[in-house]
C-alpha cells in the first residue's frame, strides 16, 4: 500500500476530484459540505473550515490521537516496512506503555478489593442494583476503599514511582507536595479502548458526598472527548447499523446485562464532536436514551445536531413511566424496552411531543401557545418535505389549516434569513468575520504584509531553486510577523542543508497547530500567481515596509546609521 497522502486520507475520508486535487468531509470537525482539500503536488491537506492541516504524518498523528514518532511507526506498519531503532521516542511514547500497565494493575486492585471483605460496600450497592456476578466480571467492575493510599501502596509494591502514577491520573498531588489516591470510596468502572488496553476509570460515590460520578483526567492514553464508554463491547454487535447512546455507566451496562450490547455512552461529558464521528465510523442510526430530565433533554437536542452533522440518523427513546434505562427495564423489564426501541421516535416527533406537553391544547390559548412554538421549531427544520407532513401533523391536532401553519413557518424562515444577513453584514463592517490567527497573531495588524511574507513562503517552497534569488533581497529578518518569519528561517536552513523539501521535513520542528497554519499558506496560495513578478511584488511589499519603519525611527538612529539602513534598502531594491 502507498504511503502517498491520497491513499492515507481516503481510507478514513471519502474523496472526490475537484481539478488538481481532492475534496470530502474534514474528519476533525462537523460539516456537510465538504471543505477539506488534499493536495497531491504537495502532499498536504487544509480544511478550510477549522483549519486543520498539515502532511500524512499530521493527518494520522490527528486522526489516530498519536505522537509524532507514533504516527510515523503506525504508517511504517501500514506500508509494510521496518522502522530502525533510533532511540529518538519522546518522553510521551515511553510513559503509554507504563500508564496502561499502571492502569491494568489498578483495575486489578480494585477488582480484588471488591470481592474481598473490605469490598462489601460497593458489592452491596452493585447487587442492589440488580447486576449479575457475570456482568461484574464482563465489565471488571471493582471498589476503591477509604483511605488515602490504598492504591498507591500497591502501586509502589510493584516498583511504581509516585511520578508515573500521577502520569497515570490514579493518583492526585496535594498542595503540601503529598500525593494520595484519586479514587476512595467508590465503585469503579474500568474504561477499556477497543484494543482491550485499560486507558481510564470512572468512579461512583456511595454515599452523599460530591462529585456524584469521577472521572480520570486526560493522559497520554485517554481523552474523555474521544472515547466512549462499552464501545469494546457493542462494535461487535452493530450489525443492523444501529446503536443506543445512554447517558452514564449504569444506564449502559443494565442495557447490556438485559441482551442489548450495542449500547454506548459518553464518559461524563455531553457528546462532543469527536465522539460523533467515531459513531459515524460503526453505526447509520443512534436512538438516543437520555434522561427524561431537562438536563438530559438539553444534552438530546446537542447529540441530535452532532450527529445530525456526521451523517447519522437519531432517534429518540420516549421512556415514559421512567428516568432512564435502568430504571425502565427494573420497572417494565426487556420486552417492553425492547418495543420501546423499536418504537423510537424520530428527532421531529420527539421535539414537537415535548413542545405539547408544555400546553393544555383543549383551551384556546394552549393551542395558540403550542402552535406558536411548534411553527418555530418546525422552521429550523431542514427538508421541506417534513415541514409539510408536520404541519399537517400540527393541522389534525388543532383544526388550524395546514396552509395557514405553513405560511407562518414560511414568514419565520423569511425573518431569520433576514437577521442572519444583517448579523453578517454587521460583523463585516465591525472587523469581526477575520478569523484570530493564534499561530501569527501579528498577521491581523499587518495583513498587507503578512499576505506578501506568505506569497514569499508559497512561491519559494514550490520553486527551491529560486532561494539565491531570493537572499539578494531578504532575509528572516526582513519579515515583520513572528509566525512567518519562523517559517521562512526553518525553511532557509533546510533548503540550504539539502537538495529539497517537503511538508514532511517540517514536522518534528512546528508544533500541529504550525503545520495546519504552514498547510493553510501552501493551501490559500495554491491557485495564486506563482510568477517571478508577483515574487518579486511579495518582496518589494516587505522591501517598502522596512524602509518606512526605517522612516518612522529615524530620530533614534544617528546620520550615519540613518543612512547605511537607507542605502541597504535601495541597493537591495534596484537588484535584479
Amino acid at each position: 500500500m502507498s504511503c502517498d497522502i491520497e491513499s492515507i486520507v481516503s481510507s478514513y475520508v471519502q474523496l472526490k476530484r475537484a481539478g488538481r486535487n481532492l475534496t470530502g468531509l474534514c474528519p476533525f470537525h462537523s460539516e456537510k459540505t465538504p471543505s477539506m482539500v488534499v493536495y497531491n503536488d504537495s502532499q498536504s491537506f487544509y480544511c478550510f473550515g477549522c483549519g486543520a492541516g498539515g502532511d500524512v504524518i499530521s493527518f494520522i498523528m490527528r486522526i489516530e490521537n498519536l505522537d509524532y514518532p507514533e504516527a510515523v511507526r503506525f504508517l511504517s506498519e501500514r506500508v509494510g516496512l521496518q522502522l530502525p531503532e533510533d532511540g529518538r521516542e519522546d518522553a510521551s511514547s515511553r510513559i503509554k506503555p507504563v500508564i496502561l500497565e499502571i492502569n491494568r494493575l489498578a483495575a486489578r486492585f480494585f477488582h480484588e478489593c471488591l470481592k474481598s471483605e473490605a469490598g462489601k460496600p460497593g458489592m452491596e450497592y452493585l447487587t442492589a442494583r440488580q447486576l449479575s456476578p457475570k456482568t461484574i466480571v464482563k465489565y471488571g467492575l471493582g471498589y476503591a476503599p477509604p483511605g488515602w493510599d490504598n492504591l498507591r501502596k500497591f502501586l509502589r509494591g510493584k516498583g511504581f514511582s509516585d511520578e508515573q502514577m500521577i502520569a497515570a491520573a490514579v493518583l492526585s498531588k496535594g498542595k503540601n507536595g503529598s500525593s494520595y489516591d484519586m479514587f476512595r470510596n467508590r465503585v469503579i468502572f474500568p474504561i477499556i479502548d477497543l484494543k482491550k488496553n485499560v486507558i481510564g476509570f470512572g468512579g461512583r460515590v456511595l454515599d452523599d458526598s460530591k462529585p456524584k460520578y469521577l472521572n480520570s483526567a486526560d493522559t497520554p492514553v485517554f481523552k474523555k472527548s474521544k472515547n466512549l464508554f462499552s464501545l469494546n463491547f457493542a462494535k461487535n454487535h452493530i450489525s443492523d447499523g444501529r446503536l443506543i447512546l445512554a447517558e452514564g455507566y449504569m444506564d449502559v451496562i443494565a442495557v447490556n446485562q438485559a441482551g442489548f450490547e450495542n449500547v454506548v455512552a459518553t464518559l461524563g461529558t455531553a457528546l462532543t464532536p469527536e465522539q460523533a464521528r467515531l459513531i459515524s465510523s460503526y453505526a447509520k442510526e443512534v436512538i438516543i436514551a437520555y434522561d427524561s430530565d431537562g438536563a438530559g433533554r438539553t444534552a438530546t437536542n446537542r447529540a441530535v445536531g452532532l450527529l445530525d452533522e456526521v451523517g447519522v440518523q437519531t432517534k429518540i427513546l420516549n421512556m415514559k413511566g421512567a428516568k432512564d434505562p435502568d430504571e425502565y427495564l427494573k420497572k417494565f423489564g426487556v420486552q417492553r424496552f425492547k418495543l420501546l426501541l423499536d418504537g423510537a421516535n424520530n428527532v421531529t416527533e420527539y421535539q414537537l411531543s415535548v413542545i405539547k406537553a408544555k400546553y393544555d391544547i383543549a383551551l384556546s390559548e394552549g393551542q395558540a401557545g403550542y402552535l406558536t412554538e411548534a411553527s418555530k421549531y418546525l422552521a429550523t427544520v431542514q427538508s421541506p418535505i417534513e415541514r409539510e407532513i408536520y404541519a399537517g401533523v400540527l393541522a389534525k391536532e388543532t383544526g388550524v389549516l395546514k396552509e395557514t401553519i405553513l405560511s407562518n413557518i414560511a414568514s419565520l424562515l423569511k425573518r431569520r434569513d433576514r437577521r442572519e444577513k444583517k448579523k453578517q453584514w454587521t460583523d463585516i463592517q465591525a472587523g469581526r468575520n477575520q478569523p484570530v490567527d493564534r499561530q501569527n497573531p501579528q498577521r491581523t495588524a499587518n495583513l498587507q504584509v503578512a499576505l506578501a511574507e506568505e506569497g514569499i513562503i508559497a512561491f519559494l517552497y514550490k520553486n527551491q531553486d529560486y532561494l539565491g534569488y531570493v537572499l539578494q533581497k531578504i532575509t528572516p529578518d526582513s519579515f515583520v510577523t513572528d509566525g512567518n518569519r519562523e517559517i521562512f528561517g526553518i525553511m532557509l536552513q533546510k533548503l540550504q542543508n539539502n537538495n529539497g523539501i517537503s511538508l514532511m521535513d517540517f514536522n518534528p520542528e512546528l508544533s500541529g497547530e504550525k503545520i495546519a497554519r504552514f498547510s493553510g499558506i501552501l493551501a490559500r496560495q495554491s491557485e495564486m500567481q506563482m510568477s517571478r513578478e508577483a515574487l518579486d511584488d511579495y518582496m518589494k511589499t516587505l522591501l517598502d515596509y522596512q524602509y518606512k519603519k526605517a522612516m518612522n525611527h529615524a530620530g533614534d538612529l544617528s546620520e550615519e546609521e540613518l543612512l547605511q539602513v537607507v542605502d541597504k534598502l535601495r541597493e537591495k531594491k534596484k537588484q535584479p
